[in-house]
């Protein structure tokens, strides 16, 4: 009996770190050798399970017409940080040190930025007041959201307002 609580112990031990999330610094770097190799910027967004407004922009930029969108001109990479309980397990280890680096300590969720191949900030989700955007829903905060990607892919206009509708209009569904 004793022998078989030892296995099972080690056996969670082992599926555990089986599944351990993925370094922040690897899949940074992966997506920086990427967005050289395609010509295209990194597009990182940090985010959590239990956060609402973080599923709502993975989904808005997920969707069949926005996907192709945004994989155009950006390589993008989520990394799961502030997980709270059982869900601690999910986080990307040393992403929030990363979203820290990048001045997010304080931003709340989602926290994003565009970075060119180099590693290099293009831009980030604070607003002209300092205030992170997160998810943007109102109308004002996803024309503020369209300028920052319009500096920084090869979205045309026509691109951009496929985007602007669907992320004005999920926020109220």
């Amino acid at each position: 009996m004793k022998c078989s609580k030892i296995i099972l112990v080690l056996t969670l031990m082992i599926l555990q770190f089986g599944f351990a999330q993925e370094k922040s610094d690897v899949l940074l770097n992966k997506a920086l050798t990427e967005a050289k190799k395609e010509n295209k910027n990194a597009l990182l967004v940090f985010h959590a399970s239990w956060c609402q407004w973080c599923k709502l922009m993975e989904k808005n930029m997920n969707l069949p017409e926005t996907k192709p969108l945004f994989d155009k001109s950006f390589v993008t990479v989520y990394l799961d940080v502030q997980e709270r309980g059982e869900k601690k397990a999910l986080e990307n280890p040393g992403g929030q040190e990363l979203m820290n680096k990048y001045k997010g300590e304080n931003a709340g969720l989602p926290f994003w930025l565009v970075l060119n191949p180099k590693g290099e900030v293009l831009v980030d989700s604070f607003n002209a007041k300092g205030e992170n955007l997160g998810s943007p829903a109102t109308p004002e905060e996803v024309d503020f959201f369209l300028t920052k990607l319009e500096k920084t892919s090869r979205l045309n206009k026509a691109e951009l307002q496929i985007i602007q509708k669907v992320f004005v209009k999920r926020k109220a569904q």
